[in-house]
This record gives structure tokens, C-alpha cells and sequence, in this order.
């Protein structure tokens, strides 16, 4: 009974209230009259607002593939390092989740910036290729122009990657941990080559750890609000920011809370394709979930 008074308590009815909330309309500055008016739904789906929600979607989904691209080769690595070093790999995977965003998020602003360490040293390097043009009596390279790296939809994109690799390392890892790794040995022996066999063999086995990585990964990118708050410009903002406006600025709650229940939706959703996809496939193990 604890357990489940505590998540009454503290989630479902919260979340009833909010749920309630976007079936209402204002009344005065403070007050939300629930009436069942599906006219904040209606008006979430307007072509603006389905633009953002389209534009989350698509920003997410590029996160997310950068993030599989990048991490299946970290979580293959670890699978394959020794086991004195997979335990330093590890806690360098997990070192960023100590620091709070805010703080990580402010760092790669010091990084990205026209005036950080990313521009600070490709200005050394144009520096140096321009000296070495006039040593050579070649016309030098002339003056550095920063890249603009920063309040836009790269910045973005870069941010979420950094944020959210781990989640997508980390049950890669899990998955390819329990990998029969004779399967390997035997695809090899056969002929199959190191391609082969890693599409053919391992990537379907891996497949249950590559879905729950995806799900993870694309449901916070998705409602992801401080990365393109402050890395981003005014055409970069995603949905999660537009439902904090509704609630802040706009003080329109009702509007809010449709929008946070057609990103939940959303979430959903993407949970239910989780389980659809995985459904009776084999794990690494060789065993059916």
C-alpha cells in the first residue's frame, strides 16, 4: 500500500489535475473553469503548433540516430574491453550524469561560444597554416572569422546528443553484455566478415537493447526544455518551451496542459511501439521477451 499511495499522491493526481485543467478555459487571471471544452485541443492542433511538433519530432529524431551511431560503437567497445578497463569506461559514461544540467549545459556554452575553446582553437591552427603560407612566400590566409556555433539549431542538436548519449549507451550495453559472443566467434569462422556478422548477427540480437536505447533517448529529447532554451536561437525552440510560455508567461494553463498531454500522447505512443516491436523477439541470450 505505501508504494502505491505514494504514486497516487504524488503523480496520478497531480497528473489528473493538469489532465483536468485542458478540458477548461480561464476565468479571470487565477481561476480555470473545467467546462470539458475540447477547444484547447482543437487549437493545439492548429498548423503553427503542429509545425513545433513536427519540428521536436524531427530534432529529436536526429538526436537520437546521432546518438545510436555514436553510442553502438562506445557500447560495443566496452562489451569487448578488457575488465579492468570496462569499469573506467563505464564510470566515464556515467561521470556526467554527477554534474547538474544547468552546470553541463553552461559549459558547452563556453565551449561553443565565438569567443570558446572550440573557435579558440581552430584560430590557433588558421593562425599557424597562415604562417606557414608566408614562410613558404604564399599569400597569407588573412584574418579568422568565428564560427557561429552557438543560438542555433546545431547548437541544439549538439546539446541533446551531449546530454542524452549516455541513455542510449548504457542499455546497449546491457543488450550486447549478454551477447553469446560464440555467435561471433562462429559467423567468423564461416566467412561472414567482421560487416557481416555484425549486421547479420549481432544487430538482431541486440535488437530489444537498440529499441529501449531509441525510446529512451528520443522520449527526453523530445520534451527536452533547458538544452534549446539556451543554446538555441528563436527559430530552434521545441515544444517543451512553448508549453512553459503557456504557463509562465501566457498564464494559460488550459492551453498548457493540452499540449503537455499531446506530447505525453506522444510518449506513449512511442512506448507502445516499444513493446509491439520487441514482442517475442530473441534477446542476446538467445531467449524471447
Amino acid at each position: 500500500m505505501p508504494p502505491i499511495a505514494w504514486v497516487v499522491v504524488f503523480f496520478l493526481a497531480p497528473l489528473a489535475i493538469v489532465w483536468a485543467y485542458s478540458f477548461g478555459q480561464n476565468q479571470g487571471l487565477t481561476e480555470v473553469d473545467i467546462s470539458g471544452t475540447f477547444a484547447n485541443y482543437a487549437r493545439a492542433l492548429q498548423p503553427l503548433y503542429l509545425g513545433i511538433f513536427a519540428k521536436s519530432i524531427f530534432v529529436a529524431g536526429i538526436t537520437t540516430f546521432l546518438c545510436l551511431v555514436i553510442g553502438f560503437p562506445v557500447a560495443l567497445s566496452i562489451v569487448f574491453a578488457s575488465e579492468r578497463w570496462r569499469a573506467w569506461i563505464l564510470l566515464l559514461i556515467m561521470l556526467p550524469f554527477w554534474t547538474n544540467l544547468l552546470i553541463r549545459t553552461y559549459a558547452l556554452i563556453a565551449v561553443l561560444r565565438t569567443q570558446g575553446y572550440v573557435n579558440f582553437t581552430l584560430e590557433w591552427f588558421w593562425n599557424q597554416g597562415s604562417w606557414l603560407m608566408t614562410l613558404v612566400g604564399l599569400e597569407p590566409l588573412g584574418d579568422f572569422t568565428p564560427l557561429q556555433l552557438l543560438y542555433n539549431n546545431f547548437a541544439v542538436v549538439f546539446g541533446l546528443v551531449y546530454v542524452h548519449l549516455p541513455f542510449m549507451v548504457l542499455p546497449l550495453y546491457a543488450a550486447l553484455d549478454r551477447l553469446d559472443k560464440s555467435l561471433i566467434e562462429a559467423s567468423l569462422d564461416l566467412g561472414a566478415g567482421h560487416i557481416r556478422t555484425l549486421f547479420l548477427i549481432v544487430v538482431p540480437l541486440a535488437l530489444p537493447g537498440i529499441v529501449s536505447g531509441i525510446i529512451i533517448t528520443f522520449v527526453p529529447a523530445l520534451g527536452a526544455y533547458l538544452t534549446p532554451d539556451l543554446l538555441g536561437g528563436p527559430d530552434s525552440q521545441m515544444i517543451a518551451n512553448v508549453i512553459e510560455r503557456q504557463f509562465k508567461k501566457a498564464n494559460d494553463w488550459p492551453f498548457g496542459a493540452a499540449l503537455s498531454f499531446l506530447l505525453m500522447y506522444a510518449t506513449f505512443a512511442a512506448i507502445a511501439l516499444r513493446v509491439y516491436l520487441t514482442r517475442g523477439k530473441p534477446t542476446a541470450d538467445g531467449h524471447g521477451i
